[in-house]
């Protein structure tokens, strides 16, 4: 966002004040303010990282930094995103590069990871390495990566967010069936999503791990794995997950507890990649104030 500072001319301060003709004076500055977190946008051409790029850019007290991607590299990232005028910051494919010019301004900085899997470890470590905090958005990213980059942070004292969903939508839901696991005996899960992908979804591996070891068993009296059309049991406590794959559906999740005479259904859709947004900002104005890792953006709401 950009720093604005007025200067007003008082009334009390000319006596000819009232027959002047001419308005009381403004000057205004529109340059970006030094105070700004500088963000760097690591997948930056993928849907999510061109509407990352358009939130921040419209977000108070931070700004594009960076544009980092194996793709349309040279590109204004601005023009990719089709934004009115270009942010004059070129697509490049050197994360180092990126990281080094901003850390010689002496700028606070956060990386924003929308890479892979694989990449994120590395990419992590080096923005470490350059005094910049990440907040990292990968779908599959497994356990081992996460202790990895735990040890890394509080060895270096920098913040790091992993985070499964930027849907804050998500989370509420995730925390409402916590809430109802103590006064329901039977519940499943049932997810649709567009295109096919790997099932359980993170979403309801998410949810079904949540509600497992609260001391509760569900589905008591139908506990049977061996009939496929029931769904797949994760876990012990008896947790079902129905996942639907058709062209045009929104990506939802539907967690359903009943008990006799009573069914009470809590529902989540995403139907566009921006309703992440919010998350995202939310998590780059509060990780810049922590030293180590985090797992999961409901650490901060």
């Amino acid at each position: 966002m950009a720093a604005l500072s007025c200067k007003f001319h008082h009334p009390m301060v000319c006596k000819n004040y009232r027959r002047a003709k001419a308005k009381p004076s403004i000057f205004c500055s529109m340059q970006p303010s030094q105070n700004n977190i500088k963000v760097i946008i690591n997948g930056a051409a993928k849907e999510i990282g061109r509407a990352a790029v358009v939130a921040v850019t419209r977000a108070r007290g931070m700004e594009v930094a960076g544009a980092v991607d194996n793709y349309l590299v040279g590109e204004d990232i601005g023009k990719v995103c089709d934004m009115e005028e270009p942010l004059e910051i070129p697509i490049t494919n050197d994360l180092t590069m990126v990281l080094g010019s901003i850390s010689q301004s002496k700028a606070l900085g956060v990386v924003v990871d929308f890479t892979e899997p694989s990449k994120v470890y590395d990419n992590v470590k080096q923005a470490t390495a350059f005094g910049m905090r990440s907040v990292v958005y990968v779908p599959k990213i497994k356990l081992d990566t996460v202790s990895a980059l735990s040890a890394l942070c509080d060895k270096a004292s920098m913040g790091c967010l992993v985070a499964p969903t930027l849907s804050i939508g998500s989370i509420l839901l995730q925390q409402a069936a916590i809430s109802a696991s103590f006064h329901y005996n039977n519940v499943e899960i049932v997810e649709s999503r567009a295109s096919a992908m790997d099932f359980p979804s993170s979403d309801a591996t998410q949810i079904a791990n949540n509600l497992s070891n609260l001391g509760q068993i569900y589905n008591r009296e139908d506990i049977s794995t061996d009939v496929r059309a029931r769904g797949q049991v994760l876990g012990d406590d008896g947790v079902r997950v129905h996942s639907l794959v058709l062209p045009g559906l929104p990506a939802s999740t539907t967690v359903h507890f009943s008990r006799l005479g009573e069914v009470y259904s809590l529902k989540h859709d995403i139907t566009d990649v921006q309703c992440l947004m919010p998350g995202l900002l939310l998590a780059i104005r509060k990780i810049v104030r922590i030293k180590n890792l985090v797992y999961g953006l409901e650490k901060f709401l």
